[in-house]
């Protein structure tokens, strides 16, 4: 049965946990595999990991963190970064991962989505569409290489492509927003969300439990996923791995109307 998640979203940069604020200047926060271990002991819902580095510089999953960071999850694991083919995929899961995520392997091959679903399972395939707003019109535009590369690509046409190739769920991450910690963009959830059927998990701008209530009071059963929320506390952001106790995520949900 499907709830309402709250996902910590973990980025690696040259090995460390770092978190950035519209994809650049990222700032080190710590050591991923002891961001997991305290998260273990919080019981989050499930991770999000993803190494921004691969994609960008063209090389393979580092296999060897991936390992070491499955043996020490005791949560649902989702990993992305580098990932290019079926084979690879297949080798992640067979790491422990529960799920991979793919971004712009997904975009110049389509193919990708549908054979690796194929091969390991929709559930284990999600589709990670990172988008901004270009253009003298703003209009919103998914975007790869840690936004550099700009696709042309509308991201609810492409949510919906994806769906039909056979992802089991979508993350939509506003570029804009990450990392600034004002809030979710809840137009462009609302254009995903009319466009397909899947799980959908948004990405960039929450900066407050309040606005994961109100994520979940426009949105229902949604995944709500986070970096500086759960890296950073107080205004001065100084860094502290957190996460809601139970009864602060009983009165999120109770909040928004969700339980």
């Amino acid at each position: 049965m499907l709830r309402p998640r709250l996902i910590p979203c973990l980025l690696i940069h040259n090995g460390g946990l770092v978190k950035t604020v519209t994809f650049a200047n990222p700032k080190y926060v710590g050591d991923p595999i002891n961001a997991v271990r305290i998260f273990n002991e919080k019981e989050v819902d499930e991770l999000v990991v993803v190494d921004i580095d691969a994609t960008r510089l063209g090389r393979e999953p580092d296999y060897k963190l991936i390992a070491n960071l499955a043996n020490e999850c005791r949560m649902p694991l989702c990993y992305g970064g580098g990932v290019t083919s079926s084979d690879q995929i297949d080798r992640i899961i067979g790491l422990g991962v529960e799920k991979v995520a793919i971004s712009a392997a997904a975009i110049a091959s389509r193919k990708l989505i549908s054979d690796s679903a194929a091969h390991v399972g929709s559930q284990s395939i999600v589709v990670v569409i990172d988008v901004k707003k270009t253009g003298l019109l703003r209009r919103y535009e998914v975007v790869t290489h840690n936004a550099t590369v700009r696709t042309g690509l509308d991201p609810a046409i492409f949510a919906c492509e994806a769906e039909a190739l056979g992802a089991g769920e979508i993350v939509v991450n506003n570029v804009d927003r990450d990392g600034t910690m004002q809030g979710y963009d809840n137009e462009l959830v609302d254009r995903i969300r009319e466009a397909v059927t899947l799980p959908v998990s948004v990405l960039g701008g929450a900066g407050s439990l309040e606005d994961i209530s109100a994520l979940y009071a426009r949105h229902g059963i949604i995944g709500a996923a986070a970096g500086s929320l759960f890296v950073f506390k107080g205004k001065y952001r100084a860094v502290l791995i957190n996460y809601p106790n139970r009864s602060e995520k009983a009165a999120v949900m109770q909040k928004a109307g969700t339980i």
